[in-house]
């Protein structure tokens, strides 16, 4: 796998299939890239699965790909955080991957946003500028009290 991964990113002009008969036939970037990715995600010993990006899914596999309770899940199905499809008569509702997928995204950049504010409201209250010695004064200050 190591050799594999090093040819992927030491070349970057279009790659070609070949055939048992010699039969070439170009690569399409999109397809190379995602191997390159496939590649260097089995390189690190992680699971790969390459999906639809239509393909429903459990609430379960939902839950399990977001790192939630599934019970969770189903709460955020109630409140119409994501949309979902039942299955006939079926209690039963299926997700969207892509649904996920923008939920999970949506989520990131609402925690990076949060955290990007916590950080400049401590840099402008000065949180930064106290060191380690005045931590120490403070525990101390604090322990004696």
């Amino acid at each position: 796998m190591f050799k594999l991964a090093r040819y992927l990113e030491s070349h970057s002009e279009p790659a070609v299939l070949v055939g048992p008969d010699g039969e070439q036939i170009p690569l399409p970037l999109e397809a190379y890239e995602v191997l390159q990715q496939v590649v260097h995600a089995m390189e690190q010993g992680a699971a790969v699965s390459v999906e639809p990006i239509d393909r429903q899914m459990t609430t379960q596999q939902a839950a399990s790909l977001l790192g939630i309770s599934r019970s969770t899940i189903v709460r955020l199905l109630d409140e119409h955080e994501l949309p979902y499809e039942r299955l006939g008569e079926s209690r039963h509702r299926r997700l969207r991957l892509r649904d996920v997928l923008a939920y999970r995204d949506r989520k990131r950049t609402e925690r990076r946003d949060r955290l990007d504010e916590m950080t400049r409201q401590a840099h402008e209250d000065g949180l930064y500028d106290t060191t380690p010695s005045d931590y120490q004064a403070a525990l101390a200050e604090a322990r004696k009290s």
